[in-house]
């Protein structure tokens, strides 16, 4: 994982993992240094990563009061319980549907939730974060924030985009990749992480991208994307082409076992 800082208040823990016939994806968690500390996801549950000892490098764990959970997948809760037992004042900001899909592994304490719904705001002490659900998502729990003292949006897997490298994935500032490439890789990743999209009612649909063009973030900050500053209103135009966009489809059994022979000795030759 790598550490890099966004404007005075944000904080990017950022790691990627590659995907074989995608690329590489960014999966980043972040810092909110607000009054009250805010941890947004906790990154992959991988044995060779350690989410509160790289946290450490950006401010004490002990410090968290919020962890903002946009919703429960493994790729956004793997240091989850590790900080709640380092974070002893934090509180999971949640829904009743995240808390209930967590329970099936390993329920949250529920002394230590915090149940926030799209419409709704937290107070992080100097500042009111704004829950809205993103127009993609790939989980029913899928919850992001705006925080308008910084003006970024915190957009969960919305806007993700695989990069064709590591470094990529990696950067500060995603507005170093060019403008088309960046769309076709949101796209993409639209129709691999939301492929109900195809089947949507694109007036309803185009509905839900609406706020995002009246919220107009100078920063929008998504799990899966490297930090975006001054391009949303590009990248928001790309969400509303994602129903039109060609359907992913994935590799195949035959694909698989030809993949497979090439990993064998002399495979490939």
């Amino acid at each position: 994982m790598s550490i890099h800082k966004v404007g005075r208040d944000i904080t990017v823990l950022s790691d990627c993992l590659e995907v074989p016939g995608i690329g590489f994806l960014p999966v980043n968690a972040f810092v909110l240094h607000a009054a009250q500390p805010v941890v947004v996801d906790t990154g992959l549950g991988l044995p060779d990563r350690n989410f509160v000892e790289t946290l450490s490098s950006a401010l004490d764990p002990a410090d968290v009061r919020w962890i903002w959970l946009t919703h429960p997948d493994r790729d956004h809760t793997g240091g989850l319980f590790d900080l709640l037992a380092a974070a002893p004042h934090a509180r999971v900001v949640t829904t009743f549907i995240g808390a209930g899909l967590m329970s099936t592994e390993r329920p949250l304490p529920l002394d230590r939730i915090c149940l926030v719904n799209p419409g709704q705001t937290l107070d992080a002490g100097d500042r009111a974060l704004m829950a809205f659900r993103p127009p993609l998502f790939d989980n029913p729990a899928t919850v992001g924030f705006y925080d308008e003292r910084s003006a970024a949006c915190f957009s969960s897997d919305c806007f993700g985009a695989p990069m064709p490298s590591a470094e990529l994935a990696l950067t500060d500032n995603v507005g170093a990749f060019p403008a088309g490439q960046l769309r076709d890789a949101q796209l993409l990743w639209a129709t691999v992480d939301s492929p109900w999209v195809h089947a949507v009612d694109i007036g309803k649909y185009l509905a839900t991208v609406q706020p995002l063009r009246i919220m107009d973030p100078e920063v929008v900050l998504c799990t899966h994307l490297p930090p975006a500053v001054g391009l949303a209103p590009q990248m928001t135009d790309t969400l509303a082409e994602a129903p039109d966009a060609n359907p992913f489809i994935g590799p195949d059994q035959q694909a698989l076992e030809k993949m497979l022979a090439g990993f064998e000795p002399g495979g490939g030759s």
